[in-house]
């Protein structure tokens, strides 16, 4: 499973990759973290508002950082 954090680097952007990362520990699943920091990258998946997350390239949140809760339930 590919888990990819959408954002320039800015605190919520780094506090969705920590929740991204525990949720997936948590659930005990084989994942790869990617952070997307270039714009265009970002851009490309249709985002407007960081921080985003998507899992296997497609995206299920954007401009907010989700419980580790709501995170487990995109994973799975």
């Amino acid at each position: 499973m590919k888990i990819q954090v959408l954002g320039t680097g800015c605190p919520k952007c780094r506090k969705m990759a920590e929740v991204a990362e525990d949720a997936a520990l948590e659930l005990n699943i084989e994942y790869e973290l990617e952070k997307v920091t270039d714009l265009n990258q970002i851009m490309s998946f249709g985002v407007m508002m960081t921080p985003a997350l998507a899992v296997d390239g497609v995206v299920k949140v954007t401009g907010k950082v989700p419980s580790s809760d709501e995170i487990k339930k995109m994973l799975s």
